[in-house]
């Protein structure tokens, strides 16, 4: 297919506009990001949302790489002189790359096989009489085999001959790309999986007891029972295998070799097609079958990550607020830092609230902490000692009546920043515990900001993320944080290089030379100063500067997501109406007035008319959803304080194909199984609940030993 041809089929296939995907393609091939193209080419696109533009960019490398492929094989087939019209005509008009390979299997170079030394022994056309079946009634078998029995080639008998023709056969049978094709495509269709335990851990408990003896028809196998078996299996718990009607296969295959009611040599090709099912075909296809299964979990299990990474950086943000971090423990004491608005840290100290005789001087502390900065909110880290420093808090605000509240924060990956690079440049005076404390409470303060310092794999929001593939889960998640980052827009003055880099056409080198850019001259004043930033030329301002953000500029439009190259326009539309763009913008009833077909223009159309209509309303507004926090209950602190019947209140700290985890205080979070999200069916929980929903719980089991806990959703 030519480029034109891959384009109309995949607008078909998306059901999109010829000219919206072409328009794309071309786009994507300047180097637009698709957060740009999505938000500010939306007359090029038709209004094309980042969903669509990513499948369209999905699509195009499959089939550009497919096209790529077929070039090679194209090749190598008439290197061997084996090309003929018919099969280039197949080759060229395959859209799928696992028939593409079914059509090459034939000519692929292979090692040296059964029938490779029975073609080098003189057998192929014996082979081939076999199978044409154009035999005379009064020939037998043997005199048909004879002339090919030869001691100097190594066949000295008939039933040599035979077996070596049958080798051939096989072969010949498993390289057939619609026998291949078809077998694959039942296997797939209505094959069991079936695992069982290995005899060394047939008594045992394990995380896989589910598993022991477990078949489930493959096709609607939830990806998260894929995972969990292949898990078992690497960790040498579980082995499986697929439960099929052999006979079934066999009798197509005979069908399609075997075209005479009447063949003399049918016992032979009949074994030989059993021999190629066993040997060649099946092993293979099953292997196949269940990486192609695994993959498509690993996709899904990769898609729930980041759907769950997505809540997740989006959540809340308690905003330019003085917060009060706490990274809690028992025997070393609680760190305690405090960072002002701006998230820049101020100081610290450790406590051991916990303990008798320093608990009283825990309190004044944190005290002094509270007035002498003001703090507004205290950010408690959800690890060991959390609930029993959350109470020693929450009892400290209500003996002295303040006027804040506490927040128990996810500390998942909090960790992994405090030994990384990021946080020994940010701060490589303090060690890991006061790097610790600062994530915390900078999580609470902007969850965006913090996070985008953390391997996403660390922060746990995952479903088997350490058995999918690595580098489509790297890219997903990337892309979560791209769209994420691009979404809310980022403060140039304030953003760290990690936080840049996820901005639109900048990256990891113009992200850094922004900020060394701005310490050395100061903070940017207008987004035109951008420009002069090394390496930031008018390529990258173009797919940056509509999500860059300056809040205290000289130019009121720098502080919104109106793009600079829409300026003009909107200038336009404050001169028209008699007004400074200072006393047009949030002037909601001066923009309901705007007729805005006026301002249309080659490149800026309605669609995009409309966006900067909404922005001028609310410039600079931030989309994340508002701040709020749960209280969970003083009595209940450990597993062992949970019953059967219990109701209490919790966050969802993540969600799966099987149902959600929640935090309901008690150092281990408990499980809603999917049937137990609501009272009628449900087939997503991402449909129910997200990361960070707080929700109202029943206990419904309790498994101290192995550490569970199932839960029941209320309403």
């Amino acid at each position: 297919m030519d480029n034109q041809s891959i384009i109309k089929y995949i607008s078909r296939e998306l059901d999109q506009e010829v000219s919206s995907v072409n328009n794309t393609i071309e786009l994507l091939e300047e180097d637009a990001t698709i957060p740009f193209i999505s938000r500010y080419r939306k007359e090029k696109t038709g209004g094309l949302n980042e969903i669509v533009i990513r499948s369209i960019s999905e699509k195009w490398d499959y089939y550009t790489e497919l096209e790529k492929r077929k070039e090679t094989i194209l090749k190598t087939i008439h290197e061997q002189g084996k090309l003929t019209p018919e099969l280039k005509k197949q080759i060229v008009e395959c859209r799928d790359k696992t028939k593409l390979e079914d059509i090459y299997l034939p000519y692929k170079p292979k090692r040296r096989t059964r029938a490779m030394i029975a073609k080098e022994r003189g057998l192929e056309p014996l082979a081939e009489l076999m199978l044409k079946q154009k035999i005379h009634a009064e020939e037998t078998k043997e005199q048909i085999v004879l002339p090919y029995i030869n001691v100097d080639k190594e066949v000295p008998t008939y039933e040599d001959a035979i077996k070596g023709a049958c080798d051939i056969i096989a072969e010949q049978i498993a390289d057939d790309a619609f026998i291949r094709g078809w077998v694959r495509n039942q296997v797939q269709e209505k094959a069991f999986l079936h695992s069982q335990v290995r005899k060394q851990w047939a008594d045992k408990e394990s995380k896989f007891k589910n598993y022991y003896d477990f078949s489930e028809l493959l096709k609607s196998a939830p990806s998260h029972r894929v995972l969990a078996i292949r898990r078992g299996t690497l960790e040498g718990v579980l082995v499986w295998k697929f439960d099929i009607d052999k006979q079934m296969f066999i009798d197509f295959i005979n069908e399609q070799v075997i075209k005479k009611p009447r063949c003399l040599f049918r016992e032979e090709i009949e074994a030989a097609a059993v021999d190629s099912f066993d040997r060649l075909i099946y092993l293979s296809i099953e292997r196949e079958v269940f990486a192609l299964k695994f993959e498509e979990a690993g996709r899904e299990a990769i898609s729930v990550f980041s759907d769950n990474m997505h809540k997740l950086l989006l959540s809340a943000p308690a905003g330019n607020k003085v917060i009060m971090g706490i990274d809690p423990g028992f025997r070393t004491g609680c760190k305690v830092v405090v960072i002002d608005e701006q998230g820049d840290f101020k100081e610290y100290t450790a406590i051991y609230p916990h303990e008798n005789i320093r608990g009283i001087q825990a309190e004044e502390i944190v005290l002094g902490f509270i007035k002498k900065y003001k703090v507004e909110l205290i950010a408690i880290g959800n690890g060991t000692a959390s609930k029993e420093t959350d109470i020693f808090v929450r009892q400290l605000i209500k003996r002295h009546k303040l006027q804040l509240s506490s927040v128990v924060v996810s500390e998942a990956g909090a960790s992994v920043y405090s030994a990384s690079e990021v946080a020994a440049r940010e701060f490589p005076d303090q060690d890991v515990t006061v790097r610790g404390a600062i994530s915390i409470a900078r999580r609470l303060q902007d969850p965006l900001a913090e996070l985008v310092k953390i391997d996403p794999k660390s922060i746990g929001v995952g479903q088997y993320q350490h058995d999918v593939n690595q580098l489509a889960l790297k890219k997903a998640l990337d892309i979560t944080v791209e769209s994420c980052v691009n979404y809310v827009g980022v403060d140039v003055n304030t953003a760290s290089s990690e936080l840049l880099s996820f901005v639109s056409g900048v990256g990891p080198a113009v992200a850094q030379n922004i900020v060394n850019f701005r310490r050395q001259k100061g903070p940017f004043k207008t987004r035109k100063k951008l420009l002069k930033v090394p390496k930031l030329g008018p390529k990258v301002f173009e797919q940056s500067a509509g999500f860059l953000r300056l809040r205290d500029t000289a130019y009121p439009l720098d502080n919104s997501a109106i793009h600079p190259e829409a300026y003009p326009v909107v200038e336009q539309m404050a001169v028209d109406h008699g007004v400074s763009l200072v006393k047009l913008i949030g002037n909601e009833p001066l923009i309901d007035k705007l007729r805005i077909q006026k301002y249309v223009t080659e490149d800026i159309g309605l669609l995009t008319l409309e966006d900067i209509l909404k922005e001028l309303k609310k410039p600079g507004r931030d989309p994340r959803k508002e701040f709020k926090s749960i209280i969970f209950s003083d009595s209940i602190n450990a597993l062992e304080d949970l019953t059967v019947g219990l109701t209490l209140d919790g966050v969802v700290t993540n969600v799966t194909n099987f149902g959600a985890f929640v935090d309901i205080g008690v150092h281990q979070d408990g499980l809603i199984h999917i049937s137990q999200l609501s009272d009628r069916f449900v087939r997503n929980p991402q449909d129910i609940v997200s990361v960070g929903d707080e929700v109202h719980v029943e206990v419904l089991k309790v498994e101290i030993p192995l550490k569970r806990i199932a839960l029941k959703r209320i309403k």
